[in-house]
């Protein structure tokens, strides 16, 4: 599986399955930050090309690494998040 980050793409800002031809950023990963990831709602209705994709909440790297543009907890803590949302749940980030 993996996340379409490739504007020229039709699946833009969306799910893909590999193999495919255009650029897409893999969500299985050895250091395991994709183990769980919570998709947030950004360009998504309607979805504009190059305004940037795949706005996630995932594992935190070991000593909280950057990201590059998504939100990262500590494993237990997402997990906990988790429990507690449902597709109603708003999370707005500041």
């Amino acid at each position: 599986m993996g996340w379409c980050d490739d504007p020229i793409s039709k699946d833009y800002n969306k799910l893909i399955r590999f193999p495919f031809k255009y650029n897409a950023e893999k969500l299985y990963r050895r250091d395991n930050i994709y183990d769980i990831i919570l998709v947030l709602n950004y360009n998504f209705n309607p979805i504009i090309k190059n305004k940037g994709s795949a706005v996630f909440i995932h594992v935190a790297k070991r000593n909280y690494k950057l990201t590059e543009g998504c939100v990262a907890v500590k494993k237990k803590d997402l997990k906990r998040i988790v429990k507690q949302i449902s597709k109603k749940t708003i999370i707005k980030i500041y």
